[in-house]
């Protein structure tokens, strides 16, 4: 069998894969959603609208992975061409991480005074009309009352019933 010599396997090309550098925020979340352009991607039809809902369980003492998701498609999206305008996005919050939309005061309150790393985020998301729905029966097992919210955040029934009314208005669930 004869192999073909090496410097011939070095010129075929491979693909090229971004690195950490090539991650940036924006163009649609400055501070937050690291995502980097992806050439030769599928192109995104200029007339699709996405309605995505995440699901945030997860309490975190850094910044919540779910709203960092939410922030991560908008750039994503931005950056291949798809205006903010043309996507509606929702979080929705349960368990644990109802403990990442709280106010200054009820966050501190539970978090031995710590300040909420979430809010400039979920801010953020608001800014760019994201909901942020919070599970009323978290809330109301965890002892939180509505006015605990950070600005902007809803409450809803249950998770349970904020998916089916956002299935209803045709966002799907992102898996991640």
């Amino acid at each position: 069998m004869r192999t073909l010599p090496a410097l011939i396997l070095l010129a075929i090309a491979a693909p090229a894969f971004a690195g950490p550098d090539d991650f940036t925020t924006g163009p649609v979340i400055e501070d937050f959603g690291p995502a980097a352009a992806v050439p030769g991607a599928a192109p995104i039809p200029g007339d699709v609208r996405f309605r995505v809902a995440f699901d945030a369980v997860d309490d975190a003492d850094e910044l919540n992975r779910t709203l960092v998701s939410a922030a991560r498609f908008l750039n994503m999206n931005g950056k291949a061409g798809v205006g903010p305008e043309r996507i509606d996005l929702a979080v929705v919050i349960h368990g644990g991480a109802v403990m990442d939309v709280l106010d200054k005061e009820a966050h501190a309150a539970r978090k031995d005074g710590a300040d909420n790393p979430n809010a400039p985020l979920v801010a953020a998301l608001r800014e760019r009309g994201v909901r942020v729905i919070v599970c009323g029966q978290t809330a109301a097992y965890r002892g939180v009352a509505a006015d605990d919210l950070l600005p902007g955040v809803e409450m809803d029934l249950s998770a349970m019933t904020a998916h089916a009314r956002l299935q209803q208005d045709g966002f799907t669930l992102n898996p991640f």
